[in-house]
């Protein structure tokens, strides 16, 4: 943070949100990042969890808290999700498979967009749903690009590894099979900002049965298409 206000308890509150913006962090984490000492930033992160401006996941990390998503969200357009509605639809329409958009939030993985098949069996996500970071193709995009402490953290506690999460960061996209529900299948690729830090994941899911045990030869090209696009929309 440049700015600084005649406020300074809010001035340290800033910087602790801004500390997050790269990821969840520990205590430790957030003194490091933030330069202020242990009691402060503890009590801080502690009061703005109570605003739900940060949220603590399984681990007892502290990240960004959904009130200040639903803040962001209520004042301005997002270009994301404005982006996400065209290129969701087509994306659908292109595989004949629902298509979604996720965003982390702590622990879970929440669909803020989606785009359903238009008939036949399809796998519904309905916008708003939290899924968990430890299964599906999804969590495995919005982990795979994270901290090797915040990949040990969950891969030990996840349907995929740590070395399986290097595959993905490797080609760039991510593939599961009866990962997340029994029968589901799907393919998913990241969405980058500006900083060059994954803040979506784009997914098309379907049943096994239509996307066979080798989704990503099927459709990897077409979510990575989607993704770029994305990216390319918020300026990544």
């Amino acid at each position: 943070m440049t700015q600084r206000s005649s406020v300074g308890v809010l001035d340290k509150a800033v910087v602790v949100l801004d500390c997050l913006r790269p990821g969840p962090a520990s205590l430790a984490e957030l003194v490091t990042r933030s330069g202020l000492s242990r009691a402060t930033a503890y009590r801080l992160a502690v009061a703005l969890e109570v605003h739900g401006l940060v949220e603590r996941d399984g681990d007892g990390r502290f990240g960004l808290g959904p009130h200040l998503y639903e803040l962001a969200s209520a004042g301005r357009i997002d270009p994301l999700l404005r982006a996400a509605e065209d290129v969701l639809e087509r994306l659908s329409a292109s595989t004949h498979e629902s298509a979604q958009l996720y965003r982390r939030v702590g622990e879970f993985r929440r669909c803020v967009a989606a785009a359903e098949r238009s008939s036949g069996l399809r796998d519904t996500v309905p916008v708003g749903a939290d899924l968990p970071m430890t299964a599906g193709s999804a969590a495995q995009v919005l982990l795979a690009w994270e901290s090797a402490t915040d990949v040990a953290s969950i891969a030990a506690r996840a349907k995929f590894s740590a070395a399986g999460l290097a595959a993905v960061r490797r080609r760039g996209w991510a593939a599961s099979v009866a990962e997340r529900e029994a029968g589901v299948a799907s393919v998913s690729a990241p969405v980058f900002d500006a900083h060059g830090s994954v803040v979506a994941a784009v997914s098309v899911s379907g049943p096994i049965d239509r996307l066979t045990r080798t989704p990503g030869k099927l459709h990897a090209n077409a979510v990575v298409a989607a993704a770029k696009e994305l990216t390319k929309a918020i300026g990544g």
